[in-house]
């Protein structure tokens, strides 16, 4: 489902450029659950945001479902993303001004389709059926990333990225929100990649990679595997 080859992404501060991205190749399968770790400032986020077609890699390619992201002009690769790719953020990046419900009808309004029902379906799915009409400001923290969770899902993307998705959240509203994205992504076969710097986590996934000096690393069990140095294939 998703084929990423070579990505390269660096950066300059200063004088100096750093190399975030050195060279990844990664492979995953239709329907894997594959969670990325690794210590703050490895590249989990840049090489997330690179796979999901929001920030272009200096060399390298993206294919999803046999579409190379990056090759798309940048309306394809808009209406791509909207109709195969689902992103969570870490934020929840609701729009303050708007309900839950209006927050999970965007994409629909993005693709040209309003989708009121599907979006009350979305929230009822995460739980939120009750809290419709509620602004992001009315709503906890754990409710805030069910929305943001159902804003991924209503357009039925067979691809799911999740940036630590629990990272502002207590143990136990952890626990809930990555029961909800599991069964979902389960429910419907969604291909799911999550960034996590939770062990426990991780564990949850049917493969974890550990992201460390710009390059990927298998673990196994929660131990670092032997790999070599530059990337990680399936």
């Amino acid at each position: 489902m998703i084929e990423a080859s070579n990505l390269h992404r660096s950066y300059r501060i200063g004088k100096k450029r750093i190399e975030v991205l050195h060279g990844i190749d990664l492979h995953i399968e239709k329907g894997e659950r594959v969670f990325l770790c690794g210590p703050s400032g490895a590249g989990k986020t840049t090489l997330l945001y690179t796979l999901a077609g929001l920030e272009r890699p200096q060399q390298g390619r993206v294919v999803i479902g046999g579409t190379d992201l990056y090759a798309l002009g940048q309306k394809a690769q808009s209406s791509f993303r909207n109709r195969s790719i689902g992103y969570i953020f870490q934020n929840y990046l609701l729009l303050p001004e708007l309900t839950a419900l209006e927050n999970v009808m965007v994409p629909g309004a993005i693709g040209g389709v309003r989708s009121e029902a599907e979006s009350i379906a979305a929230l009822e799915r995460v739980g939120l059926g009750d809290r419709a009409e509620h602004l992001p400001a009315e709503l906890s923290g754990g409710e805030q990333q069910r929305v943001a969770i159902a804003r991924a899902v209503v357009n039925h993307p067979p691809v799911l990225f999740a940036d630590e998705p629990t990272g502002n959240l207590d143990s136990r509203n952890s626990e809930e929100v990555m029961d909800l994205l599991l069964g979902l992504a389960a429910e419907s076969g969604t291909t799911l990649a999550v960034v996590t710097h939770d062990p426990s986590i991780a564990a949850r996934g049917d493969r974890q990679l550990l992201i460390k000096d710009g390059s990927i690393r298998s673990l196994a069990n929660g131990n670092q595997a032997p790999a070599a140095q530059g990337s990680e294939k399936a």
